[in-house]
């Protein structure tokens, strides 16, 4: 009579071992990764009545109905609206419009907006819409009376890399150097060794700093990295930084070489000679 009982443990042991080596089941961890991927709405993201979410890829942005609503889903303005898929199509009402572009008057980019409605309340389904930049996913649900007005997106990524490219155009814009005496400027300087794709143009210097000029190559290409040669001509780095399409180097040196590659290495000498004057009154 006790060999059921000691049976129906050994299954649920073995179940239980079984489970712990393999982990928790697909559909709990669908499961968690949809709960964790949800972005509620929070009070400190509506501006008035819109609620403002930062956009980030494989989140799932939540959306409130109600029957008599319609919820505005407005994408990024610019932005082209590729598809709009929802799991159910048959209870719900959604379809899209525009506003701005150039019949506005304003100069305002056109702007995709998203309509949904439920037919009633206890209502839940899935949206994906696909533009020419992203996709988003969306979860909505229906209740008997509260309903977003809309919802909206910032977008960080965007406004980092428009950060960044303003950034990139400053210092493209800024001199190489500011403040240069051309009294001062040195342009006795050799270039001899290997012919590269990145060989250098010129190179000259202030007194102070060398800047040594680079073919539109070098941005497409590796840089090489610059080596002082010392007066037992031995190698050794030396600080300098890449400006646009030059090297300026925080010094004075009598020769330097740049190299790059290793079982083939090209290298490419540089050699500052000194004036008939300058040699005189030194």
């Amino acid at each position: 009579m006790k060999t059921r009982p000691l049976l129906l443990s050994a299954i649920i042991l073995v179940t239980s071992q079984a489970e712990a080596q393999t982990g928790p089941s697909p559909l709990r961890s669908i499961a968690s990764a949809n709960r964790k991927a949800a972005a509620q709405p929070v009070v400190q993201g509506f501006v008035n009545a819109i609620q403002v979410y930062p956009y980030s890829e494989g989140s799932i942005f939540l959306g409130y109905t109600a029957p008599g609503s319609v919820t505005d889903i407005a994408l990024q303005p610019g932005e082209t609206l590729v598809a709009v898929a929802s799991g159910d199509t048959t209870r719900w009402v959604i379809g899209d419009t525009t506003s701005g572009g150039d019949g506005s008057g304003d100069g305002a980019p056109k702007r995709t907006h998203i309509l949904v409605k439920p037919f009633s309340a206890g209502l839940a389904t899935n949206l994906v819409i696909t533009t020419n930049r992203r996709t988003y996913h969306l979860r909505l649900a229906s209740t008997a009376a509260t309903a977003m007005a809309g919802i909206s997106w910032t977008y960080p990524q965007d406004d980092l890399i428009a950060f960044q490219r303003k950034e990139e155009a400053a210092r493209a814009a800024e001199p190489v150097a500011a403040g240069l005496d051309i009294a001062q400027l040195h342009f006795d300087y050799a270039i001899s060794g290997d012919r590269p794709p990145w060989r250098p143009l010129r190179a000259f210097d202030d007194g102070r700093q060398t800047y040594i000029e680079f073919p539109l190559a070098l941005v497409q290409g590796d840089a090489p990295p610059l080596f002082v040669l010392g007066a037992d001509g031995k190698a050794e780095l030396v600080n300098y930084r890449l400006r646009d399409r030059y090297y300026v180097v925080d010094r004075l040196f009598g020769a330097a070489e740049l190299r790059l590659g290793l079982k083939k290495q090209e290298v490419v000498r540089i050699t500052r000679i000194e004036s008939t004057k300058r040699r005189r009154g030194a």
